[in-house]
């Protein structure tokens, strides 16, 4: 599939879902939290495609991260509703925007 057909399967993929539900996937280190200033269906797009290069930039910029305790404990007091989309074996997760 070229990647056009992969972003256009990751949009229809994408889904609201509050944290609760993503608990086994944090529960087994899947999860990855997307910033808000990132395309999510990019980002899932860039992972299938292995761009290495892409990932330790925004690794290095901040910009994506695993949850850390004090922002999961907050996530599950919370349960948000967030933006979620699989890009196995992970989960990409990306809070909604105020």
């Amino acid at each position: 599939m070229d990647e056009q057909g992969l972003k256009a399967e990751f949009h229809e993929q994408t889904a609201r879902i509050h944290w609760h539900e993503l608990q086994p996937h944090f529960a087994r280190g899947a999860v990855v939290l997307v910033g808000e200033t990132l395309d999510l269906v990019d980002v899932a797009l860039q992972l299938k495609l292995d761009n290495k290069q892409q990932f330790e930039d925004w690794i290095g910029a901040g910009d994506i991260s695993g949850p850390s305790d004090e922002q999961a404990q907050q996530l599950f007091d919370d349960n948000p509703e967030v933006w979620a989309v699989v890009a196995a074996p992970w989960v990409l997760v990306q809070l909604q925007r105020a």
